[in-house]
């Protein structure tokens, strides 16, 4: 018994692993940076960070305004409601009354263009469903910040289409600040006049685009 226990309560060591290592940056109303790296290299962390998904362990983040983003398909939904349903949790989740979700829906619904499955449980979707009514939803509420990660990777080349021109009418302004993770360089330069990249954690790059994208590049 004596000996069973000691293997019990015997302390395992283990590895501590940084996600970011000492990462600081700001961005400006209006700015739409891009975020580079390979695999593991900390972009959703930070997304998640800023959307406050998760919480650092040391440092601050602070973020005025609200926030639209597309971290993953399912990000924020009840798979047992309806897409209508969740589009009313979503809306509430951020801040909005009924009434301002109730002006929107219209628009939402008419963007995802999923037919009857807006009155189906988001359990019964597909991926490329999912995809279309976030990216719906976080598009329309009109945020300050909008929020990118991978979301045009999944769906149909009309869809993607759809979705540039419908980011590029909400930068037109010059108001919303966009953060965009890809891993298709020419995609965030359309977009884009600032990129940071990222290497395990770490800064390695953040300035011009033309420039972030050959340090990725070399990555």
């Amino acid at each position: 018994k004596q000996h069973l226990l000691s293997i019990f309560f015997k302390r395992l060591k283990c590895k501590q692993k940084k996600a970011l290592d000492d990462i600081s940056f700001e961005i400006e109303q209006g700015e739409s940076v891009a975020l580079f790296g390979h695999n593991g290299a900390g972009k959703s962390t930070i997304l998640k960070i800023i959307t406050e998904v998760c919480f650092p362990t040391s440092g601050r983040v602070e973020v005025d305004g609200v926030v639209g983003a597309l971290l993953e398909l399912n990000s924020g939904f009840d798979p047992e409601f309806t897409g209508r349903e969740n589009i009313y949790l979503k809306g509430n989740i951020l801040g909005l009354s009924k009434q301002q979700i109730d002006g929107l829906m219209d628009d939402i619904i008419n963007f995802a263009d999923i037919g009857e499955y807006i009155d189906q449980p988001v359990r019964t979707y597909s991926s490329g469903m999912k995809a279309r009514l976030g990216f719906s939803i976080n598009v329309n509420i009109k945020p300050d910040i909008l929020i990118v990660d991978e979301a045009l990777s999944v769906g149909d080349a009309e869809f993607k289409n759809k979705c540039i021109k419908k980011i590029k009418e909400i930068l037109s302004d010059k108001k919303t600040t966009l953060l965009f993770v890809t891993h298709v360089t020419g995609l965030a330069k359309s977009f884009c006049k600032r990129g940071i990249v990222l290497k395990k954690g770490s800064m390695v790059f953040d300035g011009d685009i033309d420039e972030a994208i050959s340090a990725y590049e070399k990555l």
